[in-house]
């Protein structure tokens, strides 16, 4: 670990050093899982294209696995380390890692038992969106499920030790990979007719191709690394996973909250045609370059703020936060003016103009961006409160951002808005959390300021 930058570097420095790659990454995911659906988009199959987006809340399942273990152990290992505690933080490691690995097999070997009702109960009720959305489950998640949490899972840890750069390359490896490989298994290697599997085999490619990356890594570093597959009684003590699920249970929630929102919004998106569900499915993607670009800010400051809240330098965390809140805002500002600006265009590069998709896909897309903002505050306060301890802070603002009000929102405003409706519940769940982020942060730093003086 660069000891010298977590604590002295200048601290908007420090944070672009950190983000920067981890943001890269996130972006990458976006860009290869908007190639899947521009890739699928030219089958000119609704039916196609409805699949692989009801399909993308199970998949997201696995990085709810990983975040659990890898946010939850980068934050103990980050705060092993500003304690001088290098045991501590191979303990972290090692736990998180069978842990990972447990829960994974578990959830893989559950989407292969009941593959074709999960399909349905993620709203493929038509027969051919069914039997793809089923192949690119049984591909993607159930075959590919171990892969693809671990290499997130070795992103996090990696970027614990202030490793920022190689912690996205792997991401960034894999995305470039699946973006190749996409049309070449599409329309190349496997017949016509099965883009969705195409598209599932690809991604396991890539995610193989990652998790080789980070492996190779952590083999040539393994010299002095705190990086350990050991398993042993000593990984469920000294409050390690405690540790790490205070910190990666927020995380953990926020994230399979999330993709419940999504399967409901596919799931009641389809009272409306396979056309809404297309839609929204496209609009949603293009809307997530905002929040993954946030996501990876958040990601790559949380190991900086909990090393220097562990050493006791409480004015340099503050300073963090603002600045990563800030360079979040921003980014999602401009994120939300080209939404709005440019919907047309955006939606256009994966539905053909003038459909019934196209229209909906466009207005919702609209829809959703307005939320980028607010949430940009939020997403980085829950890292903050991950990062120093907090979990019941951290875990309320998670939920409220995806399940407490958004869901039951998507039942209400869609009696009265009808599909649209159902997609206005995103940013007005966004526009709450951020009102309560701001109330729960200021509060926590009235209460440590007051602490501080208090023990003067």
């Amino acid at each position: 670990m660069d000891r010298e930058l977590f604590e002295k570097g200048p601290v908007m420095r420090t944070i672009l050093r950190l983000a920067v790659p981890s943001v890269a990454g996130q972006i990458i995911l976006v860009v290869y899982n908007a190639a899947d659906t521009y890739f699928v988009g030219l089958s000119d199959s609704p039916e196609m294209l409805a699949a692989v987006t009801l399909c993308m809340p199970a998949f997201m399942v696995l990085s709810a696995v990983s975040n659990l273990f890898g946010i939850g152990a980068a934050s103990v290992i980050a705060s092993s380390l500003g304690k001088g505690n290098a045991r501590s933080a191979s303990l972290a490691c090692a736990f998180a890692v069978w842990g990972c690995t447990v829960l994974s097999l578990a959830y893989s070997a559950l989407i292969l038992g009941f593959t074709p009702f999960i399909a349905g109960l993620l709203g493929a009720r038509d027969p051919s969106a069914a039997f793809h959305a089923a192949g690119y489950l049984r591909i993607a998640v159930g075959a590919g499920g171990l892969i693809t949490s671990l290499s997130a899972l070795l992103s996090h840890i990696i970027r614990a030790t202030g490793r920022s750069a190689h912690a996205g390359a792997g991401i960034i490896i894999g995305g470039i990979l699946n973006i190749i490989l996409d049309p070449l298994f599409m329309f190349v290697l496997m017949p016509r007719g099965r883009e969705v599997e195409a598209a599932a085999v690809a991604t396991m490619i890539s995610n193989t191709a990652a998790l080789a990356y980070y492996a190779l890594y952590l083999l040539i570093h393994r010299k002095g690394s705190i990086f350990s597959l050991r398993p042993s009684r000593a990984m469920f003590s000294s409050g390690i996973p405690s540790g790490i699920f205070s910190s990666g249970l927020p995380a953990f929630l926020m994230t399979l909250c999330e993709n419940l929102s999504y399967a409901l919004l596919g799931h009641m998106m389809a009272s409306y045609g396979t056309a809404a569900q297309a839609g929204v499915g496209v609009a949603r993607k293009i809307n997530l370059l905002a929040h993954c670009t946030v996501r990876g800010i958040a990601q790559g400051v949380l190991p900086l703020i909990a090393f220097n809240y562990a050493a006791g330098k409480r004015i340099r965390c503050g300073k963090i936060l603002k600045g990563a809140a800030s360079l979040a805002i921003g980014v999602s500002l401009a994120c939300a003016a080209v939404c709005l600006v440019s919907a047309g265009s955006l939606t256009g590069l994966f539905i053909d103009r003038g459909t019934e998709a196209f229209e909906a896909g466009k207005t919702f897309l609209r829809i959703m961006c307005v939320g980028a903002p607010f949430s940009a505050w939020a997403y980085t306060v829950i890292s903050f409160f991950q990062a120093v301890g907090r979990m019941k802070h951290s875990l309320l603002l998670a939920l409220m951002r995806k399940g407490i009000i958004d869901m039951p929102l998507m039942l209400v405003l869609s009696r009265t808005m009808g599909m649209y409706g159902i997609v206005c519940a995103t940013p007005a769940a966004d526009i709450i959390c951020c009102a309560s982020a701001i109330i729960l942060y200021s509060v926590f730093m009235k209460n440590t300021r007051e602490g501080q003086s208090a023990s003067r």
